[in-house]
């Protein structure tokens, strides 16, 4: 019999302040694609589990990212989401400038200063590496190289279209449920017969997990004239892969507190996808995620109740959960 994690991991600061530096600031995490970063100056940005980071296309076309936090007094650089600068990246409280490949190139009107020297003070870099398009970063050396990480999915790349050089489009949902809670639904198809009846007719009878290094797949077969594929991959610590017949849609499930979840959904679509296809990918995710949500919060508020401890995993349908719960356990130890 395997236990599951105790319901207070669920709901303690403690441990989400432990989350935010032993997971996510040491995995990469997926930013977006690098269709949103054609040209110079073009920037992605995001908070990631509390962490401010940006990625920026520079004058010599290389991607880099940063904290997107002024070395001066920590104002930020950009605003969450895309756009484009003209050549510098400048700091929103106190005006000072940097250049597009982080390094200090005005302090404004800052006056002398003993001992200052601006070759000090440039933004802090991370990590950044693209796979098949997609843009991803990491703010600790402990998360080892991309390739490594996806090389599971490298393996896959041929059951598993990533229409690069697709249209982007992206959606977000906030959710009152700890970050864990929403990863471990997605994690098994226990619950889809009873959750998500549509969702349900659309597969086949069968249902698969494979867990290789740090992703898993999910395998359930689709019926003829599905809008799903009936495949599914999930990479750690919370991104998920969404494959529609003509759309892939990688869900990024970011922690905003311990009690608090932000999906963040990047939508790739087939080339030449009309709005007939787009319309239908979107209308079959988003009934999916408004169920799971429904469920994820009723849950959360259970596990907040102070009645529920521990339970029991089924060896059957949660093999996944079981690796999971695992990892969270090596982490928090």
């Amino acid at each position: 019999m395997t236990e599951t994690l105790n319901a207070a991991l669920y709901r303690d600061a403690g441990v989400f302040a432990l989350e935010r530096e032993r997971i996510f600031a040491a995995s990469w995490q997926l930013l977006g694609h690098e269709n949103e970063l054609g040209e110079p100056g073009a920037y992605l940005a995001a908070t990631i589990a509390g962490y401010p980071v940006m990625a920026v296309r520079g004058e010599d076309g290389i991607l880099r990212a940063f904290h997107n936090v002024c070395r001066h007094r920590a104002g930020p650089l950009v605003e969450d989401g895309t756009g484009a600068c003209a050549g510098a990246l400048t700091c929103r409280y106190h005006g000072w400038r940097y250049g597009l490949d982080g390094r200090l190139t005005s302090a404004r009107d800052f006056g002398p200063a003993a001992g200052f020297d601006a070759r000090q003070f440039g933004l802090v870099e991370i990590a950044c590496s693209t796979w098949r398009g997609f843009v991803f970063v990491a703010m600790d050396k402990a998360a080892g190289p991309l390739e490594a990480v996806v090389a599971p999915l490298q393996r896959r790349a041929r059951e598993m279209d990533f229409f690069e050089g697709g249209r982007i489009l992206r959606s977000a949902h906030e959710i009152a449920c700890n970050w864990k809670t929403y990863v471990e639904n997605y994690l098994e198809g226990y619950h889809v017969p009873i959750v998500h009846p549509a969702l349900s007719a659309s597969l086949g009878n069968s249902y698969r997990v494979e867990i290789d290094g740090f992703l898993q797949f999910h395998q359930a077969g689709a019926r003829p004239g599905a809008a799903v594929t009936g495949l599914w991959g999930w990479m750690w610590p919370c991104l998920g892969i969404n494959l529609y017949a003509d759309a892939v849609l990688m869900e990024r499930m970011w922690p905003a507190g311990p009690a608090r979840t932000r999906l963040e959904y990047l939508y790739v679509f087939r080339p030449g996808a009309g709005e007939d296809a787009i319309a239908r990918a979107k209308a079959a995710s988003e009934v999916t995620t408004r169920e799971d949500i429904a469920i994820c919060e009723a849950v959360q508020r259970n596990l907040d109740a102070g009645i529920y401890r521990t339970g029991v995993l089924s060896p059957r349908h949660e093999q996944g959960l079981v690796w999971f719960q695992d990892e969270i356990r090596k982490v928090l130890a």
